[in-house]
C-alpha cells in the first residue's frame, strides 16, 4: 500500500502561516519541531484528515515561488462535508475568497488564496448516487 503522506507548501514565516492556516482556515497543528538553524518541521491537517501539509520555509530562489507553487492555479483542494459553515467561518475569521461560492454539477465551490496568494478550492463535492 501506498498512500500520500505530505505536501510541501512553501511559506515565509512558520508564524504567520501557523497563525493563518489553524487560526483562520481551521487546521489542526500536528507537529511544530525546532530542527536547529532557524529551520523547523510544521505540519498541519485538517480536522479528521490524513492528508498533511508541511509548512516549508523557503530559502534561496524558492522564495521567488512562495505563493506561485502552481503558476496562479489553484494549488489544493479542502473538501468539505459542510461547505456553507466553512465558507462563513474562514470569511468571518478573515480567508479572503477571490469569489462567491458557485454550485457547479460536481459540487459547492469556492476559491481562497492564503496568506501569501497560493490559491486554494474550498468544495464540497456531490454525494455519489
Amino acid at each position: 500500500m501506498q498512500r500520500l503522506a505530505l505536501t510541501a507548501l512553501l511559506v515565509r514565516d512558520y508564524d504567520d502561516a501557523i497563525e493563518f492556516y489553524v487560526g483562520k482556515v481551521g487546521f489542526d497543528l500536528v507537529e511544530d519541531t525546532d530542527m536547529g538553524n532557524s529551520k523547523r518541521w510544521v505540519v498541519v491537517k485538517p480536522p479528521g484528515s490524513d492528508a498533511a501539509i508541511l509548512l516549508a520555509k523557503a530559502v534561496g530562489r524558492q522564495i521567488a515561488h512562495v505563493g506561485d507553487q502552481a503558476g496562479g492555479r489553484v494549488f489544493l483542494f479542502l473538501h468539505t462535508d459542510d461547505f456553507a459553515s466553512d465558507h462563513q467561518r474562514m470569511t468571518a475569521a478573515g480567508v479572503r475568497f477571490l469569489e462567491p461560492p458557485r454550485h457547479e454539477p460536481y459540487g459547492s465551490v469556492a476559491v481562497f488564496e492564503d496568506l501569501y496568494g497560493t490559491r486554494w478550492d474550498l468544495i464540497q463535492p456531490v454525494a455519489p448516487a
